[in-house]
């Protein structure tokens, strides 16, 4: 009896055991949960960094054709925009961050609950599983145990019976040969449950033990070990999460420093000169005012306003030869054409301007009309190769459907050729040196002289000087101004596809073709994904690279299938990163 207490009393504490550990267990799963919760919001708060960031440097980038873009030439300026950039890259930083948080734990921890929790319901279903056989067991033998006490009372009592029957002189002898039997079936029912009992009660401790020192121990040795596990991967994942902020603290540093030395570039002496180089005006400083006496028969000179120094200084003085002066735009005085200037762009030539802005603007617009000269002859020329190529593989395209196209472009050629005389011959007069049809006008543009240097003239009646009103520096440009230009024709494109003489042409860089390309026609070459070539040619706008495998191998391929990198000391040449 004592025994059977025990055993109750080992059971009971073996489930509390259980009732604790899953609670232990289910604990530990919410708080790897609840850290894998605290990740994610942390990459949360880094990716909205990140894009408040970025769109702070993004507000405060210079608008294009804005004054602000106008000041980047100040090195306090460029210092700013360059600080914008690499917070730019900063803001990339934490977008690494928060890249590397989601991969490395977020993700992990989330696939590791889920094995987490697969495995602890397996380990208690085998806990729950062996109690459930004890238990069984257990109730097997105590069911053998009191069939067997039963037993041996009937067995008792039918022997009494039997020993009362065969006492009686009064009972028949066939009645006490009966309770004699009776009693020896009871006593062998007896000695059957007897068995049974022993049989179940050696069946139970063997299965006892094993319970009790081998599943339990079993079970309780993997909850353990899991829970090892669960505490070592959240150790792991704190360790991950600082080093994600100590990988990118390098790149951070460097992006700092990019701004210290941003801000050590600035320098003050350089953009003060910038700003007198800016507004510079050109202007003469103007002479001594003359002494006029007053006297009998003699008055003096009223000028327009004796009150405005702009009026008075800039008014019109003829000379003893008879010429006007021109008036002095005079520093710290208003211009009253202001106003005018910030309704308008002005005139065309920039006669509003001082002779010195004048010259810059001027010059800055011959520039910029030569680049449109060269873009438009880049263009050309690659639709000549085009136009060649179809001649040579009609398959590939119609030769005469190019037409059009190149007589559009001569047209706009001649036309920004015909702007450029027209500027240059205001910059030449601006200088002091006028174009003569004998001399070709100064600054002419080195992108297309050598084919339009004999077919291009200007008749160019330059504007007369004038004072306005205010007395401000103006010219009046002749009505009878005019720009003729007659371009030549132009030589033929070389046809770059012969294959006669051709001189081998030199590598100004290399490439990588990022795709495998099939050059089934003439005149391109295959290569494949990865291959290294040699480049001879840059794109000239027809969306071809002309490459080189080998001394006997070269062609065209694609430009958007390679990654081009040309030589620094190549001409015109642009790298490629």
């Amino acid at each position: 009896m004592e025994s059977g207490r025990a055993t109750l009393l080992k059971e009971q504490q073996l489930k509390d055991q259980f009732d604790n550990l899953e609670k232990h267990t289910q604990s530990g799963i919410e708080f790897v949960e609840r850290y894998s919760k605290f990740v994610k919001e942390r990459s949360e708060i880094e990716i909205s960094y990140a894009k408040q960031i970025r769109n702070l440097s993004k507000k405060y980038q210079p608008k294009k054709n804005s004054r602000e873009e106008e000041e980047n030439k100040y090195t306090s300026c460029r210092a700013f925009l360059s600080t914008l950039n690499e917070l730019n890259d900063y803001a990339g930083q934490h977008e690494v961050i928060a890249e590397n948080l989601t991969s490395q734990i977020i993700t992990e921890l989330s696939r590791y609950l889920t094995e987490l929790k697969a495995e602890r319901k397996s380990h208690f279903h085998d806990g729950r599983k062996a109690q459930q056989q004890i238990e069984s067991s257990w109730k097997q033998l105590e069911s053998s145990k009191r069939r067997f006490e039963r037993d041996c009372k009937e067995a008792d009592r039918a022997q009494q019976y039997f020993e009362r029957m065969d006492a009686d002189i009064n009972v028949t002898k066939a009645d006490v040969e009966k309770a004699r039997q009776q009693a020896q079936m009871r006593h062998q029912i007896a000695a059957d449950s007897k068995t049974e009992y022993s049989n179940y009660l050696t069946k139970f401790n063997q299965e006892q033990n094993e319970h009790y020192y081998t599943l339990i121990p079993n079970i309780f040795q993997k909850l353990q070990e899991m829970e090892e596990r669960r505490i070592e991967r959240v150790g792991v994942s704190m360790k991950t999460y600082a080093e994600v902020d100590r990988e990118v603290l390098p790149i951070v540093g460097k992006c700092l420093d990019g701004m210290t030395k941003a801000a050590e570039s600035i320098e003050p002496k350089t953009d003060s000169k910038q700003v007198v180089e800016s507004y510079k005006s050109g202007f003469e400083p103007p002479g001594d005012v003359e002494f006029e006496d007053y006297g009998p028969g003699q008055t003096i000179k009223r000028t327009v306003s004796e009150t405005s120094l702009s009026n008075s200084r800039g008014e019109a003085k003829e000379r003893p030869g008879g010429g006007k002066s021109k008036g002095k735009l005079w520093p710290f005085i208003k211009n009253k054409n202001k106003l005018s200037l910030k309704l308008g762009s002005g005139p065309e030539d920039f006669s509003h301007l001082p002779p010195e802005q004048r010259r810059k603007k001027l010059q800055a617009k011959i520039d910029d009309i030569n680049k449109d000269i060269q873009k438009e002859m880049d263009q050309k020329d690659a639709l000549t190769k085009m136009k060649g190529v179809y001649e040579k593989n009609p398959q590939m395209g119609d030769p005469a459907s190019v037409d059009p196209r190149l007589v559009e472009m001569s047209m706009n050629i001649e036309k920004l050729q015909s702007e450029v005389q027209k500027f240059e011959g205001w910059l030449a007069e601006v200088e002091g040196r006028l174009p003569s049809r004998s001399d070709p006008p100064r600054r002419q543009s080195g992108l297309y002289e050598s084919q339009h240097s004999n077919s291009t003239m200007v008749d160019n009646n330059c504007a007369q000087d004038r004072e306005s009103p205010d007395g401000s520096y103006t010219e009046e440009q002749s009505s009878e101004t005019q720009v003729k230009v007659a371009i030549a024709n132009t030589p033929e494109f070389d046809d770059e596809f012969d294959d006669g003489d051709e001189e081998t042409l030199p590598t100004i860089g290399t490439c990588k073709a990022v795709y495998s390309f099939e050059g089934h026609n003439e005149g391109t070459i295959s290569v494949t994904e990865g291959e290294l070539l040699f480049v001879i040619e840059q794109d000239k706008g027809d969306g071809w690279t002309r490459v080189r495998r080998n001394e006997e191998e070269e062609g065209y391929v694609p430009t958007s299938y390679v990654e081009v990198f040309l030589e620094t000391n190549a001409k015109g040449a642009m790298t490629y990163i």
